[in-house]
């Protein structure tokens, strides 16, 4: 049987995804790079697809959730441009975007209706993507929904190495707030847009408990048992970051909620993060 929905970009939220698709009954084709992630998901039970997203259209149709990111480098998504320039036969798509196209807010609450100002070449190639993707959707018929998500965590996902290094952070009363999404819910997020959402539609898939990012890095440290970050102040903490990590740093927002709760009735299973840290170990 052909596929009718393609998980493009099928790493760890993919298969998520995908496992929960086959307990509905539907047989999804999970699209990855490398021969390594196509056996993976071929252990798990999940058809899989090999396709260099650099040089290569996957052959997707119908439904495709789209979880790769761009390349690294540069200000636009060319994999993106290169899919919509193919023209392939899609009626749905799920988009998976990030809150750091909102750039840095000052810590003010914000919902999708917030205009996208980003503040990074890596949120300025997520704003190419969307729009490409905005007006091929508008031009063709598909039916486009956006998930604007911020971090993630979940078992495996939590900064242990950098607990571990004793990298710094900022003081708690200067730290920026920042969002969060656990894994598992982010992948019930994303099939209740699909299955609820409205075509042409942006969600912020987080928590809705935003905390400062000192909180974060102190509650996962007191989890895994180690020693808390010291906690300096902006200009000291910055000398001990990369710029990538530093440009976290410099957004600080908070993320309202209020479409996915009350439009498509998502109920999530950890709505904050003293519930979902537990559940990572």
């Amino acid at each position: 049987m052909e596929s009718r929905i393609w998980i493009v970009g099928c790493g760890d939220i993919g298969l998520r995804i995908a496992q929960r698709l086959q307990r509905e009954g539907e047989e999804p084709t999970g699209v990855v790079r490398s021969p390594q992630s196509a056996e993976r998901l071929r252990a798990a039970g999940i058809a899989a697809h090999r396709c260099d997203l650099d040089h290569e259209t996957p052959p997707a149709n119908g439904t495709v959730l789209w979880l790769a990111p761009p390349p690294r480098e540069g200000r636009t998504d060319p994999r993106i441009a290169r899919f919509v320039a193919a023209r392939p036969s899609v009626a749905r798509m799920i988009y998976l975007s990030t809150s750091g196209v909102y750039g840095d807010c000052d810590g003010a609450w914000i919902d999708e209706d917030a205009p996208m100002r980003p503040k990074t070449a890596r949120a300025e190639r997520r704003v190419d993507a969307e729009r490409v993707l905005a007006a091929w959707a508008d031009d063709a018929g598909i039916d486009l929904r956006v998930l604007r998500v911020p971090g993630i965590y979940g078992p495996g996902r939590l900064p242990e190495a950098r607990l571990r290094a004793g990298t710094p952070t900022i003081a708690p009363a200067q730290s920026p707030f920042t969002n969060r999404i656990h894994a598992d819910d982010l992948a019930a997020a994303a099939l209740a847009v699909l299955a609820r959402g409205r075509a042409g539609r942006a969600y912020n898939i987080a928590d809705g408990n935003p905390t400062t990012m000192a909180d974060y890095f102190q509650r996962c440290a007191r989890l895994l048992g180690l020693p808390e970050p010291p906690a300096l102040p902006p200009e000291e903490a910055r000398a001990g970051m990369s710029a990538a990590m530093w440009s976290f740093m410099e957004e600080s927002k908070r993320l309202r909620v209020d479409r996915l709760r009350d439009e498509i009735g998502f109920r999530w299973q950890y709505p904050d993060l003293e519930s979902g840290l537990r559940s990572c170990l």
